[in-house]
Formats: C-alpha cells, structure tokens, sequence
C-alpha cells in the first residue's frame, strides 16, 4: 500500500473505535502499532492515555514539538460512511482521529529523513482535548522536557468539516482561537403563587433583566476590535406555570480574545448579575468556570508555518486567517509555554459545499481524508526547516 492508503487506514480504524475523555486505550494501541519499528523514544501517560514519541536528529540541536489530539465526542454518528462508529453515543466528529493519523505519518516520514534532522522532534499524541486538559496534564508529566530540552516551537493542524475549502491551510500571528470560561448564575428568592407575585420574590424576572443586561455590558464595555462573546446556553426555572420557584439558574459560555479582557469580563459580569439581583431584593450566587486560554500564534512562527505551506504544497494551499475563531484549543497551554503556530486545514468532502456542510461536533460532520498525506507533509517539513533555521 502507498503511504497515503496506510494513512487512511489508521485513520478509519481509529474513526470506527472512538473513545472519550482521558482513557483512550484503544487509540494509545492503534498508535504504539503505528509507530513501532521507527527509531523513537516512546513514553506513556500516567493520568492519561497519551504517547511521547523521541526521535533523535542525526546531529545535535535543539527540539521542536508536533502535537496531535486524540480524543472523540459523545455524539451519536449518523454520517453515513462505511467506517461509521461501532460505538453508540460516540464519535470522531471534531477530526481528531484525522489529527492522530497525519502525526502518525510525520513520524514515519521523520524517521525516513532523520540525516536531515539537526536535532530533535517530540511527537505530541494527547488525549483529551475535549474539555479534560489533556494538554495541560500532559506539560505536568513532561511533555515538554521529553527530549532533554525545551522545544524551541511548537505547531498543530487541525482540520475543518465546513468553512474552508479543501486542502486550504490557514493561519496567522496572535490570537486564533478564543479562551473559553464559563458563567453560573442562580438567583434565589422566595416562591408562592403565580397569582400572587406581590407576596413572592421572583427570581425569573430578575434573571431574565440580567441575561439582557450582559449582552448590554459587552457591546458598551469592550473594545470591539478585542471582542468578547457571552452566549446563555442553558436556563432552568420552574416546573409549572402558576407557581412562582425560589430560584432561577442559568449559564453561559464567555468566549475571549486578550487576557486582558478575560480577566475584566470575570469580575464585570459577576458584579452586573450580583447588582441587578440585589436591586430587585434577591441574592445571587455567581461561579466563573475557568476554561482554556487564548490559544495565540507567535507571530514569527505563524509567518515561518505559512512559508512552509507556500514552498512545499504550492502558493494557492495557504491563505491568511483573517480573523480569530471563536473555538477554544487546550494547544493554547502549550503555546503559553513554547513559541509556535496551530494551524486549521480544509477538509471538506468533495461534492459538499464548505458554506452548507455539516460543522465539527455535528453528528453528521465528515472530512476528507483526502489531506491525511499533505498534513503529515508539512508536519515534518515544519520540523525539519524549523530545525536547520535555529
């Protein structure tokens, strides 16, 4: 078989076994299989099932890092594709077994290119990513020491079901993916007879005054060039109509672009909801869920990553992002750590339209694979230039 058909094997044997959360032994398999035989130092997770791979340059130098997520959603697939998942309730739907497979293959082509290499390369199999910090627990076990120095950048791909065409790398300097917390709110007040509001505390109406006024407080308070998003996802109130509940709980997810306003949108959305609460006679409690960071590109790295694209697939397979998404990536706690660039990759279907087709998470998201061998391409031309240039 040629490189691109066993890509494309390992890719739908991982699509057909999903796994989820920080336990994936079956992935940590398939990809031990993948890599054994290559000249590589492989280490396992203690808390997860992740997989450090070494691979030693021909001569010394520095280290460069290549990371892949690993990890599916609990989504039910009703994609109708031969390699469908064998699992109910589960299901590759963000294009992380697409993630683990081009890895998988820049170690092999890594290992063929190893005279070329003037130091080392860690290979980053993490689980995960999907809410669990994998990456995060990961750099505590070591991660970024796994070659006996620091790297001295770090990069990822990660594919797009929708919006991109195919075969289309994007990127840019800064912020590209947005931080993401979460906002609890339950206001507490006294129930009674929907007939008789006059003898209750409401909580509802005072709820509802503070879901409107957040949206006010971002649009009035915040730079609309440093954006911040607050959506309300979930509200609970109630269980009937004519009875007026002690409490009313929503949450909301707060998506950010700067640490800056991270750190402001925090401590002004609880003071807004706790204020509006106190006006109406209420109490409110109010927690802050910290999510991942802002995952931001150096700007260097990011011009190096999309020179690399122009020189080894063609100038037509890389176009700038023009702006951040508001996604979140636990890749940001490596990027916190190590200068370097993530990088989103087309991987609509032939015969859909990018505009229309299904979006990552849904369960009805496909990708191609198609771009297995061209990720895994320039995953090791990101590595191998990126050493000779330091």
């Amino acid at each position: 078989m040629s490189f691109q058909d066993d890509l494309v094997e390992l890719r739908r044997a991982l699509h057909r076994e999903p796994e989820i959360g920080l336990d994936l032994p079956r992935t940590q398999e398939k990809v031990l299989t993948a890599l054994d035989g290559l000249p590589l130092e492989i280490t396992t997770g203690e808390r997860l099932s992740s997989v450090t791979a070494v691979l030693r340059g021909a001569r010394p130098g520095p280290a460069v890092l290549l990371r892949a997520d690993m990890d599916a959603l609990p989504v039910h697939e009703k994609a109708d594709v031969p390699y469908r998942s064998r699992f109910d309730g589960r299901m590759h739907a963000c294009g992380h077994d697409l993630h683990t497979a081009m890895l998988a293959g820049a170690a092999r082509l890594l290992a063929g290119r190893r005279g070329e290499l003037a130091g080392d390369v860690v290979l980053m199999f993490q689980p995960g990513e999907e809410g669990q910090e994998g990456a995060r627990l990961m750099i505590e076990e070591g991660v970024l020491d796994a070659a006996g120095t620091r790297p001295v950048a770090a990069y990822g791909i990660h594919v797009f079901s929708t919006t991109i065409p195919r075969g289309l790398f994007l990127t840019k300097g800064g912020p590209v993916l947005a931080a993401a917390d979460t906002l609890t709110v339950t206001v507490r007040g006294r129930g009674g007879h929907g007939s008789s509001p006059h003898r209750a505390l409401d909580p509802i109406p005072a709820a509802c005054e503070i879901v409107t006024a957040l949206q006010t407080h971002v649009t009035r308070g915040y730079d609309v060039f440093d954006p911040v998003v607050v959506t309300v996802g979930s509200f609970h109130a109630g269980t009937t109509d004519n009875v007026i509940p002690d409490e009313a709980t929503f949450a909301a997810t707060v998506r950010t672009f700067s640490a800056a306003s991270r750190d402001r949108v925090r401590e002004g959305l609880v003071r807004l909801a706790r204020g509006i609460g106190e006006a109406h006679g209420l109490t409110v409690d109010c927690s802050f869920g910290i999510g991942y960071p802002v995952t931001v590109n150096d700007d260097a790295e990011a011009e190096f990553a999309a020179l690399t694209v122009r020189e080894t697939l063609g100038e037509d397979r890389y176009f700038p992002l023009p702006t951040p998404a508001t996604g979140s990536e636990d890749f940001s706690y490596v990027l916190e750590q190590v200068p370097g660039a993530f990088l989103v990759l087309g991987a609509c279907p032939p015969g859909r339209d990018p505009a229309t087709a299904p979006a990552n998470h849904s369960a009805e998201a496909e990708f191609d694979d198609a771009v297995l061998s061209d990720g895994a391409t320039l995953l090791t031309e990101l590595a191998i230039r990126r050493l000779a240039r330091a």
